[in-house]
């Protein structure tokens, strides 16, 4: 039965064309969601960082803390469905506050991670550089940063890697999100529903997200290495 309903998928176009839809669907918002995490996250951790000795960003720092707080302690699904029927409960807007609702949920996510590299940086080399005539932010963007990046890569690689997986759950809020037909998961729902068969979909799915996790993941790593050779040849 297992073989005979892959060998139907495969042939029949319709179905073909569900899977390559969502797959690339599923890359699509990941890839934006990424983006915006990326930068909410590093400007989230860049002012978390100067308010601890600047107290005019007090303000700042405890809407920061608000949204991490709430962000990273609330399931990613109940934001989703805020996110789509409360917030921006508008009539073609769905597609786009689902990548918001994951950008915002991973720049939580992002910030603190960004934050803890940053933070395990030698507090020495700011006033090293700031005793070299450098301002606090061009030390940051010059020294500090640059080694914090080296110490968050596998943390936000892991990130990217959750966020990937946790757009299965866009079928919630419906089997249509705005353009985007399908996602990956929903896409093999529909063809479970029309074949009868609810394993064979989910095993194909599941291959295409652990071929992209394992992908990730190899880049990752060859990213990493190249890291630790520059730091050598410096």
């Amino acid at each position: 039965m297992f073989f005979q309903n892959l060998i139907e998928i495969i042939t029949t176009e319709e179905y073909r064309n569900y899977i390559f839809e969502g797959f690339l669907n599923t890359l699509g918002i990941t890839f934006i969601a990424v983006t915006i995490g990326l930068v909410l996250g590093f400007l989230v951790a860049i002012i978390k960082v100067f308010a601890r000795a600047d107290k005019a960003l007090a303000i700042p720092n405890a809407i920061c803390n608000i949204y991490t707080t709430v962000f990273r302690g609330t399931p990613v699904a109940l934001q989703l469905f805020i996110f789509v029927f409360a917030l921006f409960a508008i009539p073609g807007f769905k597609v786009y506050a689902v990548i918001l609702c994951f950008g915002v949920n991973s720049g939580a996510y992002v910030s603190e991670s960004i934050r803890a590299g940053i933070m395990s940086v030698d507090g020495g080399q700011m006033e090293a550089g700031i005793s070299l005539g450098l301002s606090e932010i061009k030390t940051m963007k010059k020294i500090i940063l640059p080694q914090a990046i080296k110490n968050v890569i596998p943390a936000i690689g892991n990130e990217v890697i959750a966020l990937l997986k946790e757009t299965a759950i866009i079928s919630m809020v419906g089997s249509t999100v705005g353009t985007l037909t399908f996602d990956l998961n929903q896409a093999s729902s529909t063809i479970s529903y029309a074949i009868s068969d609810f394993f064979t979909p989910s095993i194909i799915a599941a291959l295409f997200y652990l071929i992209v996790v394992y992908l990730f993941t190899f880049l990752i790593k060859i990213f990493e290495k190249e890291l630790h050779k520059s730091d050598k040849h410096n």
